[in-house]
């Protein structure tokens, strides 16, 4: 009875909002000229139809719960002076806009769209450029972020913005943007329980998608392409990363993932290939790396230290020069059933697992970590012929990092 009480009340009380929803045309030869105007005459629940044209607008601040939509892309341009479009309110959609011309502030972090302690929001279909951040979301929660194109022009880290940034923001969809030569190209900070899916994140000057102090976030189907770095994962937990790719991400301290002071996470079906390094890994715990490929990189893995309990099975490394890296003699990860290239073992009772198991680390990667200029010694008979020497007796590599079961084909 309850229940039927509350619909009625919702039903005689809201129904009335809606049916009065109209729509309020903006345009140069329309009663209304201005976004700004649009927005004052435009009541909860309405539509503010932005019509073709250039509107030199900033500082546009949406107060209530409505739709601002644009008609063939109209462009607002804010002649670098500012922010341009704040949000204030819960249950507004920004579509359909090309926004120009954000201003610059290193006090102030000037957005093309900026959502502040709202909810069930919904920006989707911008093209924004010349920007310094474009989507903010500042303590915001239950929104979406779909199908928008961001175009930075960023030369220095220092005084870029990030693409899309979340701070202090929960439960927010991030998906089928594309995302180019800014700071960092999706940057979360102390934001959980966020999914990012099917996203390209390329020509980035720090990171494609990077993390800090977030929890229980997925990202799943994206590209990361010749970023600074690929993905940066740091002080962060419970993070799931699926059947994403990571390539062409080169330079000298440059890797396709870089997981930082993380604890039990899954990295699974994931693509790593033609990094300067897979994946760098340092203090981190507990995480399952299952069915990844990699695929051509300078180091598949290094290990840093201070990583304990992590589970490597089921992979494919192809062609890499180094498979795996490691700085210490002491191993507490299990590296099992994963197939190397660089095998010569053999399998006389067929059943697919070499009888001999394979050593992943090899000396010279040991020689090449304490000293990189080693480095023009790959390839030549002396180095084969000392990893060789440490295969067959460890003394500087650990001699309990072995993967006992190593698969005589690669896993599809």
């Amino acid at each position: 009875m309850f229940q039927i009480r509350k619909i009625l009340y919702l039903a005689i009380f809201l129904l009335p909002i809606f049916l009065q929803a109209k729509t309020v045309e903006v345009c140069d030869s329309c009663e209304t000229k201005t976004i700004k105007e649009g927005i004052a005459r435009a009541t909860a629940s309405d539509t503010v139809l932005i019509k073709k044209g250039k509107y030199n607008e900033f500082d546009i601040v949406i107060d209530k719960p409505l739709t601002l939509l644009g008609e063939d892309y109209p462009v607002i341009d804010g002649e670098l002076k500012g922010g341009i479009i704040k949000v204030i309110s819960d249950n507004v959609t920004v579509d359909g806009l090309f926004i120009i011309n954000v201003g610059t502030s290193y006090t102030e972090d000037y957005a093309a769209v900026r959502v502040v302690k709202s909810k069930n929001f919904l920006i989707q279909n911008l093209v924004l450029e010349k920007l310094f951040f474009g989507i903010y979301l500042e303590k915001s929660r239950d929104g979406r972020v779909f199908h928008n194109k961001i175009i930075g022009d960023a030369v220095e880290e220092y005084n870029s913005g990030n693409g899309i940034q979340l701070w202090y923001s929960q439960n927010i969809d991030i998906e089928n943007n594309i995302i180019t030569h800014v700071r960092d190209g999706i940057y979360l900070e102390f934001a959980n329980d966020c999914r990012i899916k099917n996203n390209i994140s390329s020509d980035n000057l720090r990171y494609g998608l990077h993390f800090m102090f977030s929890n229980n976030d997925l990202y799943e189907n994206n590209t990361f392409e010749n970023n600074g770095a690929g993905v940066a994962v740091m002080f962060s937990k419970k993070i799931k990363m699926l059947n994403n790719t990571f390539k062409e991400n080169w330079g000298t301290a440059s890797y396709g993932l870089l997981l930082k002071e993380i604890n039990d996470a899954d990295i699974v079906g994931n693509i790593f290939k033609e990094n300067t390094i897979g994946i760098n890994i340092e203090g981190s715990n507990r995480i399952k790396y299952t069915k990844n490929n990699f695929i051509k990189n300078g180091w598949a893995i290094k290990v840093r230290g201070a990583c304990y309990a992590n589970i490597f099975s089921n992979n494919n490394f192809m062609y890499n020069s180094f498979d795996v890296s490691y700085n210490s003699k002491l191993n507490d990860n299990k590296f099992d059933q994963n197939y190397w290239s660089g095998y010569t073992g053999y399998d006389l009772d067929k059943n697919g697992v070499g009888d001999v198991p394979y050593r992943p680390v090899k000396l010279f990667s040991y020689i090449v970590n304490r000293t990189p200029e080693t480095i023009i010694l790959m390839r030549s008979l002396f180095i084969d012929m000392i990893d060789f020497s440490e295969k067959v007796s460890p003394v500087f590599t650990p001699d309990d990092l072995l993967d006992n079961f190593p698969l005589m084909k690669r896993q599809e």
